[in-house]
């Protein structure tokens, strides 16, 4: 992943150094329970520990120097500690195969990445309820198909949005939940060279659940749903970038991306303060959605084991997980300084001349007497006068002038259905439900 779009905590759990580090745990747990089944002196153990507790630095050139020669990652890497620890290094890895140690790691990384996609939910999360609670009762527009609907509140819009973002992260947790799982089973999954219980041993010491049946790989429907549900949150980001995107809209501005001091929007405008935040999200979005197909594409391996899986994991565990990474603190700070115009909310409020009441209308007249086809036809002709002049005309005024309104309606009544407020009785309801 390019540095532009990656942060230190996320970028670090990809990095070699980790990975080796975590297959080294991997080998160390599993020798010490090997050395307990009495497969192997204790001693062997108890050299690799020695040798870890002295903090060593994992030297990734020189491991990829000996897989220039082996073309194998593992044995480059067990040759390598193998040259640091000694004779005792020669029990390592017994009964293992190399997808023992690959999809293990994998998964503790899958975990790590997990917990840091969690903890920006949460600061996600926290933002969105903040100025949800803010604009609570903030009226706006409400639009379908792009087009002025009925009245909203802002911070439904935002309810909206925790709530959608609530559900990502449960799946989240599920999602962490279906990809930690360990896998010592030998080749062919067999368990033939290698007890269940060194398997069990390595799961517990690094916060795994066993593989009931690996087939020497873990099977890839689990990273499927894994990449899937990264995804679809992914998408959420989109939906909610989007929305600002067009709130920022010169025609419809009723909320903007936070300009700072001496920020530029165009070389050669300089008028120019652009949603290149929000866009930037929508970008993010379509390339951690990318990985989705080809972790769908990796559950269909050959027999018991290939690699073909392999190459694509390599590209897509780093980038989606270190992507969705920054485009949630990127929408965070979004949210956060977001800025929010009431007035101009307003004011779109009234630009079609009332045209937003035009239902309260309709069913009043259903209730006066009147079928509802016909109610339909009274308000329609009224209110695309009123569409038609661009909101010059008031559909209140026209309906109070039409004699077939007039003869249900007195112009008390008619004035009632333009009460704004009426629209916003059961927020606190929707809140309660969101917000608990």
């Amino acid at each position: 992943m390019i540095p532009r779009y990656s942060r230190p905590a996320m970028t670090k759990i990809w990095e070699p150094e980790n990975r080796f580090r975590i297959w080294f745990e991997i080998e160390a747990h599993a020798t010490d329970a090997l050395a307990e089944l009495g497969v192997v002196p204790k001693s062997a153990a108890e050299a690799l520990w020695a040798w870890w507790a002295t903090n060593p630095a994992i030297d990734v050139a020189a491991i990829d120097a000996i897989e220039a020669v082996t073309k194998h990652d593992v044995i480059a890497f067990l040759t390598w500690v193998a040259e640091q620890v000694g004779d005792e290094a020669r029990f390592m890895h017994q009964g293992m195969t190399s997808s023992d140690v690959l999809d293990t790691c994998l998964a503790v990384q899958l975990t790590q990445a997990t917990d840091l996609l969690l903890t920006d939910m949460d600061a996600l999360l926290e933002a969105l309820k903040a100025r949800a609670m803010e604009h609570k009762f903030t009226p706006t527009i409400g639009r379908s198909h792009g087009i002025h609907a009925e009245p909203v509140t802002f911070g439904l819009k935002l309810a909206q949005a925790y709530a959608e973002f609530a559900r990502g992260r449960e799946r989240l947790v599920a999602a962490r939940a279906e990809i930690a799982t360990c896998a010592i089973s030998g080749a062919v999954g067999t368990f033939a060279n290698i007890d269940p219980k060194v398997e069990a041993h390595v799961a517990t010491k690094l916060g795994l659940s066993v593989e009931p049946v690996s087939t020497q790989v873990i099977p890839r429907d689990r990273h499927a749903m894994f990449f899937a549900i990264l995804g679809v949150i992914a998408s959420s980001i989109e939906r909610l970038a989007i929305e600002i995107r067009h709130l920022q809209r010169t025609e419809v501005l009723e909320a903007e991306e936070y300009f700072s001091p001496g920020q530029k929007g165009s070389s050669a405008m300089p008028h120019k303060r652009n949603p290149i935040l929000t866009e930037n999200l929508t970008g993010l979005a379509r390339m951690v959605r990318s990985a989705v197909t080809p972790a769908m594409e990796n559950v269909a391996l050959w027999h018991e084991r290939d690699i073909s899986h392999s190459s694509v994991e390599r590209y897509i565990g780093p980038d989606a997980t270190i992507t969705l990474d920054f485009a949630l603190g990127r929408l965070t700070g979004v949210v956060e300084k977001l800025l929010v115009y009431p007035a101009r909310m307003q004011k779109n409020l009234d630009r079609m001349g009332g045209l937003v009441h035009s239902q309260r209308v309709l069913l009043a007249l259903t209730q006066a007497g009147i079928s509802r086809e016909d109610s339909y036809a009274i308000v329609q002709r009224n209110a695309m006068k009123v569409w038609e002049s661009d909101g010059a005309l008031s559909l209140l005024e026209l309906l109070k002038s039409d004699p077939d309104v007039a003869e249900k309606m007195s112009a008390t009544e008619i004035e009632d259905r333009f009460n704004l407020d009426y629209h916003f009785k059961h927020v606190d309801t929707i809140f309660d439900r969101v917000f608990g």
